[in-house]
């Protein structure tokens, strides 16, 4: 069952970026490269993303001090 499915996923799967490269007339090596870069480049922007929204929370929580009740201050 696991090498039908496998042999599918090969044979349906990996023409693909053949079929978009034929249909616009590019070469599958550069638009294989293309699709590489994209999701390095969409992961880094997620990352990137995360990491300036983690430092102005953490800003915020240096800036803001919640107090528990009106005796603390």
């Amino acid at each position: 069952m696991l090498d039908k499915l496998r042999t599918t996923m090969e044979g349906n799967g990996f023409e693909v970026i053949s079929r978009i490269s034929d249909k616009f007339g590019l070469r599958a090596s550069k638009l294989r490269l293309l699709f590489i870069y994209l999701s390095f480049a969409t992961l880094g922007v997620t990352f990137v993303f995360y990491l300036v929204l983690a430092f102005f929370l953490w800003v915020k929580d240096g800036l803001v001090v919640k107090r528990k009740s009106v005796f603390d201050l």
